[in-house]
């Protein structure tokens, strides 16, 4: 065995029976040769080194997957959070026929709402077992701020379109003509469509601003989060009809500006607001198509694009032309520049976005 500093049983720093010296009738070996010739000595040298090793690759692994608060990091959170989101479409997916005989939704209504809840259920369980929060920290929580958010959202977007597509209608580039319908129809028509829009918008602003999002911005900041982010929403549209580089381009500003309205507020509530606004606008009171999609019939009359497809949009709607670029600009300063702040409220409920990870 080798010569350690451990005392012996008797506290001499030597074992009984084992003293070498004058008395014993054994030659005294130094300190250095006792050491060097010591039986256990090469075996334990290349262990203990490789112990080492073995503890260095685990620390490095450990690093990886946690931060110094030992808290996970944001790469391994969403790769948590997509199965359970892909899992929860796909069954919301499989059961959408039943739904729709069962409340006589349309097959976009019943595909809306099945991707609203799978968002929602997703983050909400992400939160709860993996962040320790609550679920309103997900921006959905009810505050005294909500109906002002949902009010200014749908002012702010709607009003931006619909004042960029009324100057181009002026010029000639768009045009409505008489169809059939009645007013009590089409007051029936701007109320249920409000609803179609608003699932349609919470569903996008969940999956888009909602957990994956706020989790990236909790890892790698605002800015990379909203780039990332607003390629996502860009992409998902990239097999609509009659879309190119200029719908792709204009979507990709419509993100941003959606991530902006979350990052100032942290409710979802106001960029859901947002995005009904738009599209509420568009498809139902100017009667003109939703990112290349006619999903609703609008009584009384119809729109019809008339001008430069590069100006208008042509048959992808003012989200394929240059009056979309310059609405979505006025929009996004005019979210920059209003006067919005985090409810309390929700301050309390502690959103991701508001605490960045430990390295």
């Amino acid at each position: 065995m080798i010569v350690s500093d451990s005392a012996g049983p008797d506290g001499s720093g030597q074992t009984p029976g084992a003293v070498n010296g004058p008395d014993s009738g054994q030659p005294r070996e130094s300190g250095d040769a006792a050491e060097a010739n010591g039986p256990g000595a090469p075996a334990d040298q290349p262990a203990v080194a490789g112990s080492a090793a073995t503890g260095r690759a685990q620390g490095r692994i450990v690093r990886l997957l946690v931060n110094r608060a030992g808290e996970l990091r944001a790469l391994w959170r969403l790769f948590l959070f997509l199965p359970v989101l892909g899992v929860l479409l796909g069954l919301f997916a499989a059961v959408q026929p039943w739904l729709q005989r069962l409340t006589g939704l349309s097959a976009a209504a019943a595909a809306e709402a099945g991707a609203l809840t799978a968002a929602l259920v997703g983050g909400w369980f992400m939160l709860m077992t993996v962040e320790r929060r609550r679920p309103g920290a997900l921006g959905f929580a009810w505050t005294r701020e909500v109906p002002r958010e949902l009010a200014l959202g749908i002012a702010i977007a709607g009003g931006a379109l619909a004042l960029c597509v009324a100057l181009l209608a002026f010029a000639g580039d768009y045009a409505w003509t008489p169809d059939r319908g009645s007013v009590a129809g089409y007051a029936w028509a701007l109320l249920r469509d409000l609803a179609f829009w608003g699932v349609a918008a919470a569903a996008e602003e969940a999956l888009f601003r909602g957990y994956a999002f706020q989790v990236l911005v909790q890892g790698v900041g605002a800015a990379p989060a909203t780039v990332l982010a607003s390629a996502a929403f860009a992409l998902a549209h990239r097999n609509n009809p009659n879309v190119d580089a200029v719908a792709l381009a204009n979507i990709f500003l419509a993100g941003v500006l959606l991530s902006v309205a979350y990052l100032r507020t942290r409710s979802l509530w106001f960029a859901t607001a947002m995005h009904l606004g738009w599209n509420w606008m568009m498809g139902t009171v100017l009667a003109l198509p939703v990112s290349g999609l006619v999903l609703v019939n609008t009584p009384l009359y119809d729109g019809h694009v008339r001008g430069q497809p590069w100006v208008t949009g042509g048959e992808f709607g003012p989200e394929g032309g240059l009056v979309a670029t310059v609405a979505f600009s006025l929009a996004l300063a005019a979210v920059a520049l209003a006067p919005l702040a985090q409810a309390p409220r929700m301050r309390a409920l502690r959103p991701l976005v508001d605490t960045r990870r430990t390295r």
